[in-house]
C-alpha cells in the first residue's frame, strides 16, 4: 500500500528503507547541497542518496546535524568510488566519508559500479563493515544480472538493494526480474531521465487527467512498479513538487503505456562498457 513521504520498504536483512528520497549528484559542496538536504528533511524526505564521488558528503552530514529530526529516523546512503575499489582500500575510503558525513554509522553502503576484477574484494570489504555494524545494510549499484550472479557466487551476504539507471526509456526488465527472484531490492537512479522526456505525448496525457506534471506521474510509476526513486534537485519548489505523488494512482493501462515508451536508452554509461 502506497500511502505517503514515510512509506518504507523492508529489506531482505530486515532493515527498513524509505520508498522516496532526495538524491544530491551535482548538488555542490557547501551551502547548495546544506539548503537542499535541510529542505528535503523538513518536507517529509527520510532518504538520502549521497556518494563520495559527488563530493557533496561533508555538506549532507552538516544538513544532518541542522536539522530537527532523529538520526535513527534518517536513512543515509553513499558508495564507494571505483578508484577506490579493492578490499583495503574500499574499508579506507569507507572511513574517509564517514568522516565527512559525521556519523557513527551509515545505513545503507554501495559499491558504486561494478569493476571488473575488483568488485569481489570491494563487496567482502562491505561484508566486514556490516558485519562490524558500521553500515546498516551493504548493496551495490548498476549491477548486470550477470554482475550479481558473479557476486553471489561466493559471498557472504547477498546485496539488499541494486541501484540502477531507471525511467521509462530503460525499464531495465530483466534486471528488475532477477533482482525480484534474490530478494534485492531496486532503486532507481536518474528516474526522470534528466528531463528528456517530459515532453511525450504519453506523460503529458496522463499527467493532464490528474493535474500532475509529467515527473509526478513517472516517480508515481516508480512507486506502483515497487521500485524505490531518489530524484535529485537542490531547488525546495522542486523537491517538494517531486514528493507531492501520494494523492493519484495511475491505473493498470496506464502503467503499461509508460512501460512500453522502453526503448533501452541510457542517459549515462553502460556498465559493461564503462568499468
Amino acid at each position: 500500500m502506497i500511502k505517503g513521504l514515510s512509506d518504507r520498504v523492508v529489506l531482505h536483512n530486515g532493515v527498513e528503507m524509505p520508498r522516496f528520497g532526495l538524491g544530491v549528484y551535482k548538488a555542490e559542496e557547501g551551502q547548495e547541497v546544506v539548503n537542499a538536504v535541510k529542505a528535503a528533511i523538513n518536507a517529509g524526505y527520510r532518504s538520502i542518496d549521497t556518494a563520495a564521488f559527488y563530493q557533496n558528503e561533508t555538506g549532507v552530514g552538516e544538513a544532518v546535524k541542522a536539522v530537527d529530526v532523529p538520526r535513527e529516523e534518517l536513512f543515509i546512503t553513499t558508495k564507494v568510488w571505483n578508484d577506490r575499489q579493492g578490499y583495503e582500500s574500499t574499508l579506507s575510503a569507507f572511513n574517509e566519508s564517514r568522516e565527512k558525513l559525521g556519523l557513527d554509522y551509515i545505513d545503507l553502503y554501495l559499491v558504486h559500479w561494478p569493476v571488473s576484477g575488483k568488485y569481489k574484494d570491494t563487496w567482502r570489504a562491505l561484508e566486514k563493515l556490516y558485519k562490524e555494524g558500521y553500515v546498516r545494510a551493504i548493496g551495490v549499484c548498476n549491477f548486470k544480472p550477470h554482475h550479481l550472479k558473479d557476486l553471489l557466487a561466493d559471498s557472504e551476504y547477498k546485496p539488499v538493494v541494486n541501484q540502477i539507471e531507471l525511467h521509462p526509456r530503460l525499464i531495465q526488465e530483466e534486471t528488475r526480474a532477477f533482482c525480484k527472484d534474490h530478494q534485492i531490492k531496486v532503486e532507481a537512479w536518474s528516474p526522470l531521465m534528466r528531463g528528456r522526456i517530459f515532453d511525450h505525448p504519453i506523460l503529458t496525457e496522463i499527467a493532464g487527467k490528474y493535474g500532475k506534471t509529467p515527473a509526478q506521474v513517472i516517480l508515481r510509476w516508480d512507486l506502483q512498479h515497487d521500485i524505490i526513486t531518489i530524484p535529485k534537485s537542490v531547488h525546495e519548489h522542486r523537491i517538494k513538487e517531486n514528493a507531492d505523488v501520494y494523492d493519484f494512482e495511475l491505473t493498470q493501462g496506464e502503467m503499461d503505456r509508460i512501460d512500453s515508451l522502453n526503448n533501452n536508452e541510457r542517459t549515462g554509461p553502460d556498465p559493461d562498457e564503462f568499468v
